[in-house]
């Protein structure tokens, strides 16, 4: 099975790039989406069931903000909407489809704003994602999560950490929440796969050619549980891929 994850910056907007994810990430059999900024009634038929696929969808109630949805070559056993608590799942943030004991989760963290405006609120999603991802190993799931989690972990994933010790997705706080969910027994199979590569980067601001010079940071995930994580292939950041400010990232199981 291939997976890939995308933060796609509205799901309309690159499909009228001709940049559907589908066609872009051919032959991957999940693809997990992130900030589709619409919900399904909003989505014609070319959208909803693209050749091939069928889609499941966890929007937010605001219309045109954050959301996500999974695509799937085959029809999961169990879909899984939301994380039982209405203050995040109104935002529409997680999504999971279950094959067998395989549970597979597009995940999009909130961003803690500037000045850590939404902090508490970020850590709060935080701590209630921990619970969740604990309850489906309860029951004995192998879980990868997958997903824009909205933080650079260590100073190696982002260009430059100096200059943003104070920015959003980078505050001490959020980083220390991250290596709290790696001592949970979490891996960051990127990271796990290459601990010691530079210039690694998902997300590249509008400005300034961020893209073009590769002034990045790493906000886009796949992780698992340490067993499942042993068994995975290798980790692709999928640069060359356009249309939105991050890029997909891909694993094989």
């Amino acid at each position: 099975m291939k997976c890939a994850s995308w933060n796609v910056n509205g799901i309309r907007a690159v499909v009228k790039k001709d940049l559907a994810p589908w066609d872009v990430l051919n032959g991957f059999d999940v693809i997990c989406l992130q900030e589709t900024k619409a919900q399904p009634e909003q989505l014609g038929a070319e959208l909803l069931e693209p050749d091939g696929f069928e889609s499941h969808w966890h929007s937010a109630e605001k219309k045109g903000y954050a959301g996500v949805a999974i695509y799937c070559k085959r029809t999961p056993d169990e879909v899984i909407s939301g994380l039982g608590e209405t203050g995040f799942d109104r935002e529409g943030r997680v999504l999971a489809v279950r094959y067998e004991r395989l549970l597979i989760v597009s995940a999009y963290f909130p961003n803690s704003q500037d000045e850590g405006r939404r902090l508490d609120y970020k850590l709060a999603f935080c701590a209630r994602m921990e619970k969740a991802l604990a309850a489906w190993r309860k029951r004995r799931l192998q879980v990868i999560l997958m997903g824009d989690f909205n933080i650079a972990h260590e100073p190696i994933d982002l260009a430059r950490p100096r200059q943003n010790e104070n920015s959003a997705g980078y505050l001490p706080e959020e980083r220390a929440w991250f290596t709290r969910f790696v001592k949970l027994g979490w891996v960051d199979v990127f990271r796990k796969q290459n601990p010691d590569l530079e210039g690694a980067y998902t997300w590249w601001s509008y400005r300034g050619g961020a893209r073009s010079r590769n002034v990045g940071w790493r906000l886009d995930y796949v992780a698992a549980n340490k067993s499942l994580a042993a068994k995975m292939g290798k980790v692709r950041h999928h640069t060359d891929i356009m249309g939105s400010d991050h890029c997909p990232v891909s694993v094989s199981l």
